[in-house]
C-alpha cells in the first residue's frame, strides 16, 4: 500500500504542477493578446477554467494524502492530550470523508460523466467532450478514496496497537 502512495504522491504533484504551469501559460496568452494585440484569445479562456477544474480537484486529492486539506480542529484541539480519543475521531472524520468521496464524487461524478459522454456535449471553443473535463470528479474521488483507505487502516493499527499494549500492561 505504500508503495502505491508513493507513486501516487509523485504522479499527482507532477500532474499538478504540469497543469498548474499550461495554466499559467494560457492566462498569460489571454491577457497578452487581449490587451497587446486587441485580439482576444478564444480558446484560451475555456482551457484555462478546464485547466481550474482540473488543478482543483487533483489539488485536492493531494493535499488530501498529504494530510495539509483544510480543517476546523476546535474539536481535535480539545481532545489532542488523549491519543486514543483522538485516533478516535481522525477514524470517524476519515469514514465521513470516504462516504463523501466514494458516493458524492466518485459514483455521483461517474454518473455525471458517464451521462455527459452519452449526450455527446461538446465545449464551445474547443469542440472537445465536456464528459473529459468532467472525469476530473471521479478521477479526484478515486484518488481521495485511496489515500482514506490508507489513513483508515493507520488508524485501525494505532487503536489496536493501543489495545494490545493496555491489555499487556493490565496482565503484569
Amino acid at each position: 500500500m505504500n508503495k502505491l502512495i508513493t507513486i501516487m504522491n509523485k504522479v499527482l504533484s507532477l500532474f499538478c504542477i504540469s497543469l498548474s504551469s499550461v495554466l499559467v501559460v494560457c492566462v498569460s496568452w489571454q491577457v497578452f493578446s487581449r490587451y497587446v494585440l486587441n485580439a482576444p484569445s478564444t480558446f484560451t479562456d475555456e482551457v484555462a477554467r478546464f485547466l481550474f477544474i482540473w488543478v482543483g480537484l487533483m489539488g485536492a486529492a493531494y493535499t488530501l494524502g498529504q494530510k495539509r486539506h483544510l480543517a476546523i480542529d476546535l474539536l481535535a484541539m480539545k481532545i489532542e492530550h488523549d491519543e486514543v480519543k483522538h485516533n478516535k475521531l481522525k477514524l470517524l472524520i476519515n469514514m465521513i470523508s470516504m462516504s463523501f468521496a466514494s458516493i458524492i464524487m466518485v459514483y455521483g461524478g461517474g454518473r455525471l460523466m458517464l451521462k455527459t459522454l452519452a449526450t455527446g456535449q461538446v465545449s464551445p471553443a474547443l469542440g472537445i467532450e465536456m464528459g473529459l473535463v468532467y472525469a476530473a470528479i471521479p478521477l479526484a474521488g478515486l484518488f481521495m478514496v485511496i489515500y482514506l483507505v490508507q489513513d483508515i487502516l493507520e488508524n485501525i493499527a494505532f487503536m489496536t496497537s493501543k489495545n494490545t499494549n493496555s491489555s499487556t500492561l493490565s496482565n503484569q
